[in-house]
């Protein structure tokens, strides 16, 4: 057994293995306060060469154990991972896959269980440095290992590893992931945050992640085994000059098509064309063949870009693709929008709700109740594919998320606006940033629905081609680029700065430098869209849709709340059956009446006054005797 120790604020984070789960190839058992996680790593021996991917599996999972609960639900386990564990084992995928052998394809499953959690310090942070650590002593091959921490900014002052009361008072909140020498991933929230200030928090954060690389470089230098061997598959001696014989002027001219579509299409007809030009001599060979053709077009256009700045849509590498901004699509819709960017497309959807139609989430810590949600919808066909409709994956998870991030800062206070609200996003097309198009419709959405959000918040996807010390970074970039670049750089906010912000890297890390220019980059953008989302509809709506319920708010003493509902409810259910509302009561005594008849809303008003009105000498009351 051994243990280091790093220290983390006022507190300190214990890292100990050899005590628990040694079967594993790795585990660790990491604790600070009376928040522990267990983090284990195990990896087949045997690839799968049949894969064109690492089967990396993340998982972070809660027990209600942790905080000495029984689950509510029937059979008393725990359910499946709720919404804020599918978005930490995204995290933790996001800077734990970048880390391993290109060719490494071995079924590999990361785990990090709470079972422990105090409530104050969360177990997300631990849970990163957890499994890298576990990777890191381990035999599996791992290029790490890396540190990972949010940090927070609580009254002008950054916080690294705030509390979960910390984080609730912040104006920003960052999860860093990073090297010694660089950042890997990058996610969180900001009120309107300059550029400066995000890069400031990650500055910060970096400061903090070396010393968590070097506890456990410590680690492994005490206990960790040796790394497996890698074999890299080799192809046929001369195959891949023959393959860029037959294919590198297919590939040229393909790759200079303007549409994607037809540009697919002529891709694979070239390499089709050159496998079966190649005969029945490297028919065994196939799947070799269509990797070196896949390398090549990579390539090809990773040097058409750095070379002469040439796009594959024929863009310049700062300038948007043609954007489109509708409002008021859906007739029956609270508020609508269609948002479309070049071949990307979102439909926004805002409906407005009473409190009763706030979304319950559970955890830990209990049930909080989320006036404002977004829900992301992601259907085969917006990318031509005939895939069967099922339940939301990880990423609608993930990108809906973001969205949501990016658009609460400019949502009303309760007390303001006393509605739930609820914004879907429908992509109808998608070639790249469909979260950041989501950001852009329920923008203006919401404003069609007549929220009063206090400013539009537009969102633009940054990509990186870099080889050396050439880096172009691309503005608002199509799904090829994407999947052939080195970086995925989301950034939401207003006019007035920074909202959410979220990245995603496939090289060794970033420099802050390059993070800087990034940002930069993309504020330009963002103000572009934001001038054209604005020329469509630059105000919210001064009335709420005719369909949408109108709200009326009272409060009475929470002491007689008991008044109000009577007998099994009987009293709140008749106001509510003869007058034809909706009626919320908070324990503290607020009462929401809901209704689109305003002469109901009246009635039930007055009758709910009627129930705690002080009788007065002189005057007259009509009742039942």
């Amino acid at each position: 057994m051994h243990t280091v120790e790093l220290q983390a604020g006022d507190t300190s984070i214990s890292i100990q293995t050899g005590k628990v789960a040694n079967q594993a190839h790795g585990a660790v058992w990491i604790q600070r306060g009376g928040t522990v996680v267990l983090a284990t790593v195990v990896s087949d021996s045997k690839p799968k060469p049949e894969l064109d991917f690492f089967p990396l599996t993340i998982d972070f999972r809660e027990r209600m154990y942790a905080v000495g609960r029984v689950p509510q639900i029937y059979g008393r386990r725990e359910p499946r991972p709720g919404t804020d564990e599918t978005l930490s084992a995204r995290q933790m995928d996001h800077c734990i896959r970048p880390l391993f052998p290109k060719s490494y394809r071995c079924e590999t499953v990361a785990q990090a269980l709470v079972v422990s959690a105090d409530l104050v310090n969360p177990a997300e942070d631990l849970a990163i440095l957890g499994i890298s650590a576990a990777f890191a002593i381990s035999d599996i091959p791992f290029d790490g290992p890396i540190g990972g921490l949010t940090v927070a900014r609580v009254d002008g002052e950054m916080v690294a590893w705030p509390s979960r009361e910390q984080l609730d008072a912040s104006d920003l909140h960052f999860f860093v992931t990073g090297t010694k020498t660089a950042v890997m991933s990058l996610e969180g929230a900001a009120h309107e945050a300059p550029e400066e200030d995000v890069i400031q928090a990650i500055s910060f954060a970096h400061e903090q992640i070396v010393r968590m690389v070097e506890v456990q470089e410590e680690l492994v230098a005490a206990v960790g085994k040796p790394k497996r061997e890698v074999v890299i598959p080799e192809p046929r001696e001369g195959l891949e000059e023959r393959v860029r014989e037959l294919a590198m002027d297919r590939v040229r001219e393909s790759v200079g098509i303007v549409d994607s579509t037809e540009r697919d299409a002529t891709l694979r007809a070239s390499r089709d064309a050159v496998i079966a030009e190649m005969g029945e001599e490297y028919a065994d060979d196939v799947e070799d063949v269509k990797t070196i053709f896949r390398a090549l077009e990579k390539e090809v256009m990773r040097r058409s870009i750095l070379d002469d700045g040439k796009r594959l849509d024929g863009r310049g590498v700062d300038d948007l693709r043609k954007i489109d901004a509708e409002v008021g699509v859906l007739p029956r819709a609270h508020g609508s929008s269609l948002f479309t960017r070049g071949q990307t497309q979102a439909l926004g959807a805002a409906t407005l709700g009473t409190a009763m139609d706030a979304n319950a989430v559970r955890g830990l810590s209990g049930e909080e109740k989320r006036t404002f949600f977004l829900h992301y919808n992601f259907p085969g066909f917006c990318v031509g594919e005939a895939r069967r409709p099922m339940g939301p994956s990880r990423r609608d998870i993930g990108h809906g998320a973001l969205a949501e991030a990016a658009l609460a800062p400019v949502i009303p206070s309760q007390d303001d606006f006393p509605y739930t609200i609820r914004l879907v996003s429908e992509i109808l097309e998608s070639s790249a940033s469909s979260s950041m198009a989501t950001v852009c419709a329920g923008s203006l959405a919401l404003m069609d629905g007549g929220v009063p959000i206090k400013k539009q918040v537009a969102g633009v996807g940054v990509g990186l081609i870099k080889e050396g010390d050439q880096e172009v970074i691309l503005t608002d970039m199509i799904g090829t680029e994407d999947f052939l670049g080195d970086m995925d750089f989301k950034v939401a906010g207003t006019a007035d700065g920074i909202t959410a912000i979220q990245l995603d890297i496939k090289i060794d890390g970033l420099s802050i430098d390059l993070m800087r220019r990034a940002l930069e980059q993309a504020r330009g953008a963002r103000m572009r869209v934001l001038d054209l989302m604005n020329a469509s509809l630059g105000e919210p709506r001064e009335e709420l849709s005719e369909f949408a319920p109108r709200i009326h708010m009272l409060r009475i003493d929470p002491g007689r709340i008991g008044e109000l509902i009577g007998p099994g409810g009987k009293i709140i259910r008749g106001i509510q059956e003869e007058f034809g509302v909706t009626i919320t009561v908070e324990e503290d005594g607020s009462v929401q009446v809901a209704t689109a008849d305003a002469v109901g809303a009246s009635g039930a008003i007055a009758e709910i006054e009627s129930i705690f009105a002080v009788a007065e000498v002189g005057q007259e009351y009509t009742g039942k005797v």
